[in-house]
């Protein structure tokens, strides 16, 4: 199985069971991405230098407006995508199995995480996995500590308060806190 057959597979949101080929593949993948946070994370690197680590981690380029502020975590790094104007503040975790979408212009608090990945409820089998993606919209806010979880869509515009769970969808141009995340309230888009 090749990269390019592993990210099909988990984009079509199938289970993974536990010891499976996918399954194996899944900590391979791991490995590599263990391997280059390690090196993003290990030293002083300049904005130019994180930016050719953090493409290498996700396979493809980011625009030069991709800024990042390390330490930065992901067991698997393959199916995140950014877009321009992107800034990942210190300490974040972003399990990405299940796709992580990044708008234009989002901003992503320290020690955010973004979590693709439910193990199944039944105990017997708590090793079978569901991916599920996350996508953030353009010129988001995720606040300090804030936890996204599988299956998630954030509208743009939106603000995720620092320390919020965030269960399902929330919609464009509001602010959502609490554990679960609900509507604080709405953003006025008219104001300059």
């Amino acid at each position: 199985m090749d990269i390019h057959e592993f990210l099909d597979y988990l984009n079509r949101g199938e289970t993974i069971e536990g010891g499976s080929e996918i399954h194996q593949m899944m900590y391979i993948v791991a490995q590599e991405a263990l391997k280059l946070t390690a090196e993003l994370n290990g030293q002083y690197h300049t904005p130019e230098e994180i930016r050719e680590l953090f493409s290498r981690l996700i396979g493809k380029p980011v625009d030069e407006t991709f800024s990042m502020f390390p330490p930065f975590y992901t067991d698997c790094g393959k199916n995140i995508s950014v877009g321009k104007n992107v800034f990942i503040n210190s300490g974040c975790r972003f399990q990405d199995q299940g796709g992580i979408t990044i708008g234009d212009g989002t901003l992503i608090g320290h020690n955010v995480v973004l979590a693709t990945l439910n193990h199944e409820l039944n105990p017997k089998k708590r090793s079978t996995m569901h991916p599920a993606p996350i996508v953030i919209g353009k010129n988001v806010w995720i606040g300090s500590n804030a936890t996204v979880v599988p299956g998630v869509t954030i509208g743009d515009g939106a603000v995720i308060a620092a320390g919020a769970v965030v269960t399902r969808d929330v919609p464009a141009n509001v602010i959502v806190g609490g554990v679960p995340a609900k509507i604080i309230k709405k953003i006025e888009t008219n104001q300059e």
